[in-house]
């Protein structure tokens, strides 16, 4: 059976100053600000903004249309999901995806799936965690679906 091959590439990539992607990874048609960090096998696909300083720790994925904010961590794992599967399958309109946005100063810990939500300002999502709702006090959360467990 005939197949086509792609190897993984840096592609269409808008950068700041001091950005550290290491290869692997699979970034394309995004932006990226200042001293952002990039580890391996990581995924950012299109129309995706990273803000200045953040981290993204090794395979994770971020999907379009996701916006993080400055001086956030992204660990190990992490996965952003915004096709939502309205009609039972995939989206095919791109335009019906969700936006994801992540707040300043972030953290979210390795294993975690975001799903189509807006995180404020210094919040932290716990390892594991899945992030099913938006999040607008400051504190730390946890489980599936993740919960406040106290405020910061």
């Amino acid at each position: 059976m005939p197949y086509t091959s792609h190897t993984a590439q840096i592609k269409n990539v808008i950068t700041g100053n001091d950005v550290v992607i290491i290869e692997p990874a699979n970034v394309y048609g995004c932006t990226l600000g200042d001293a952002v960090f990039i580890g391996p096998f990581v995924e950012i696909q299109a129309n995706t903004v990273i803000g200045r300083g953040t981290k993204i720790q090794s395979h994770s994925f971020v999907c379009e249309y996701v916006t993080v904010g400055e001086e956030c961590f992204i660990g190990h794992g992490v996965m952003f999901a915004n096709d939502m599967f309205r009609d039972g399958k995939p989206g095919p309109d791109r335009d019906s995806w969700a936006r994801i946005v992540v707040g300043n100063h972030v953290s979210i810990g390795s294993g975690a799936t975001i799903l189509a939500v807006t995180l404020c300002d210094g919040a932290v999502i716990g390892a594991g965690s899945v992030v099913t709702k938006d999040i607008t006090e400051k504190g730390v959360y946890a489980g599936n679906p993740a919960k406040l467990l106290r405020l910061l």
